[in-house]
């Protein structure tokens, strides 16, 4: 399996995703979106990055459930209600991004929404990968 990334010179310098992945292998995980739930199905972090922490715990447990690790992720889309306040945490996701999944970034989206199905999240991620 191999995930190769295309960030081509004609784009703008991409910063914390690739513009484009590319994947060999044998097995597609598709992963449901994951909140900042905790076991007892309560969402937990006061602000956007306890939650954006939580969340993408969540996404990669799901994936080590399915055989998988963070460099594994082709896509991920990040759904928020609140798109000005992660401009403004751009840099602090970023930091937990990288202490979680590495520098290995996916091709992601940011998709501003109104409400999630937790009433109370902030931030959900979802994401497909590619295993060997």
């Amino acid at each position: 399996m191999s995930l190769h990334r295309h960030n081509p010179a004609e784009l703008s310098p991409p910063s914390g995703f690739s513009h484009a992945v590319t994947a060999t292998g044998s097995r597609l995980v598709f992963l449901a979106g994951q909140t900042a739930l905790d076991m007892a199905g309560r969402v937990v972090g006061q602000t956007l990055a306890e939650q954006f922490e939580t969340a993408l715990a969540n996404l990669l447990t799901a994936l080590a459930a399915a055989g998988g690790a963070p460099h594994d992720l082709a896509r991920v889309t990040v759904y928020t209600t609140d798109i000005d306040g992660y401009r403004a945490q751009a840099r602090e996701l970023g930091r937990v991004w990288r202490r979680l999944a590495g520098r290995d970034y996916p091709a992601m989206a940011v998709i501003g929404v109104v409400r999630l199905w937790d009433e109370q999240a902030m931030v959900e991620l979802d994401g497909t990968a590619v295993l060997p």
